[in-house]
């Protein structure tokens, strides 16, 4: 029997068995997808908030500057792409204005650090591109960018360098409850755990239910975003924001880690909570919103759209607590923005309620706290020269638009969680990322995975299960059989 087994592998997931590793116990986790990070994790703003947006006084609050605090060290040791380039909120009027000074005091009060209320002027000075509308603004320099996809894998797989068992491809299809714990049902097969985390994202409310819980029902907004090319990367150098409305933090305008720039998301309910088509309406409202900020956005050089959807409940903070229908089964729930930057912080508050339900918490006396990768394009040139000396592969550029070679796909393939899709390769080493979306290196990577993992190439998916991008005809059946 496991000490506890965490539903889903998300950022919130796979930082909550990072934690729990370090200690002696003994840590399952259970995620739907054939790779981790792979729903709203993947699809989000990628920014790791100050702080100055959520209430005084709430988990949001008290969680986002604390997580975000964690994250300069987490990815610094983890060796995850992250940039702390502050933030601007802009004000377009008095009204405005008067909502910048209420989240002025709001950031001071949840413990922001260095926050600064600025004149329009002083704004443009640190932003030449933004609009001449704009009257003033909040920066926020504690403010960060981070591949969020990347922060969560870092996060995962450190968890299982030191222990915790993770399994893909392998949703909760149902618990039972067992005089010392919970059995969980899933197409891997059944396991047992006194404590149960459940961080399952989108279907935390179903999960829950599976034990016999209620309280909190999940609806979905799904958000809309541009990707544009690296040529519309350096318009702003600072994450640029609106006054928050009703749907939320609104439109941003932001660079990216790896040198594009990201504008979005739209805020529309979805009655499905993974329906993330993108839509000529959703896609119009954000070029009309961003437009009011920076308006020398060329969407010309858009290269790619995407939605993700987010996590609402019927209540306005996180739900962090031990189900009160279920002993032992803790809710980490209802986990929107900012969540991406308060989850190292729900993760210490996850193992805090799991020190109340009894679960002992001895610190290993080993424990792996630091991740070394490969990223090529980062390397100096006499660094470039060693290494491909050392190995041949390194010299074999793969994806041209991201400088992504052959021994850094070949090194993704081999690592603790092993990547079986052309999308997963595109999170962990940034192929496919570039202005053709994948369109020349796509096949070069179908062929790397293939050889490597000695699989057919039939075998190798795009992304989820079923995504299959070949077929070929049975030897056997009347005609043959299309696979």
């Amino acid at each position: 029997m496991y000490d506890v087994a965490v539903v889903g592998c998300g950022i919130v997931g796979a930082a909550a068995a990072y934690e729990l590793s370090r200690y002696r116990c003994k840590v399952l986790v259970l995620e739907a997808k054939n790779d981790v990070a792979n729903v709203t994790t993947k699809a989000n703003s990628a920014i790791l908030h100050a702080g100055y947006d959520p209430l005084p006084g709430t988990l949001m609050a008290e969680l986002n500057v604390r997580g975000v605090a964690l994250a300069r060290e987490l990815c610094k040791k983890l060796n995850v792409e992250r940039e702390e380039i502050g933030s601007l909120v802009l004000a377009f009027g008095e009204e405005d204005d008067r909502h910048l000074e209420m989240l002025y005091r709001q950031g001071l009060a949840n413990g922001v650090p260095e926050l600064e209320l600025l004149t329009a002027d002083e704004a443009r000075a640190l932003e030449p591109n933004i609009s001449e509308a704009v009257t003033g603004a909040l920066y926020a320099p504690s403010a960060a960018i981070v591949s969020p996809w990347e922060y969560a894998l870092a996060l995962a797989e450190t968890a299982v360098v030191n222990g915790c068992d993770l399994h893909l491809s392998a949703p909760v299809t149902g618990i039972d409850r067992l005089e010392n714990g919970y059995r969980l049902h899933t197409p891997k097969g059944d396991f047992e755990a006194r404590y149960i985390v459940n961080a399952a994202g989108l279907y935390c409310d179903k999960v829950h239910e599976m034990v016999g819980g209620h309280g909190f029902t999940v609806r979905g907004v799904r958000g809309e975003y541009y990707i544009m090319d690296k040529s519309q990367g350096g318009l702003v150098d600072h994450v640029i924001f609106q006054c928050p409305n009703q749907k939320g933090k609104g439109v941003l305008v932001a660079p990216t880690v790896h040198g594009n720039l990201i504008v979005g998301p739209s805020a529309d309910p979805v009655a499905e909570v993974e329906d993330v088509a993108n839509t000529a309406i959703g896609l119009e409202e954000v070029r009309t919103a961003a437009a009011r900020s920076v308006p020398s956005i060329n969407y010309r050089e858009s290269i790619r759209n995407f939605s993700g959807v987010r996590c609402y409940t019927e209540r306005e903070d996180f739900i962090i607590e031990e189900s009160q229908q279920a002993p032992g089964f803790i809710n980490l729930a209802g986990i929107r923005s900012p969540g991406l930057s308060a989850a190292p912080a729900i993760a210490e508050r996850a193992v805090e309620l799991l020190r109340g339900c009894g679960l002992a918490t001895e610190a290993k006396e080993r424990f792996t706290d630091t991740r070394t990768r490969t990223v090529f394009r980062h390397l100096s040139a006499k660094e470039k020269a060693a290494l491909i000396r050392e190995n041949p592969l390194y010299g074999r550029v793969i994806c041209r638009c991201e400088t992504v070679t052959e021994g850094e796909i070949v090194e993704a393939l081999h690592r603790p969680i092993v990547p079986t899709s052309i999308d997963a390769i595109k999170r962990r080493c940034n192929a496919g990322m570039g202005r053709c979306q994948g369109g020349f290196c796509g096949p070069r990577v179908h062929e790397i995975i293939a050889r490597e993992l000695g699989v057919p190439k039939e075998q190798v998916l795009m992304d989820e299960e079923g995504s299959w991008l070949l077929c070929g005809q049975t030897k056997t059946g009347k005609g043959g059989d299309l696979q």
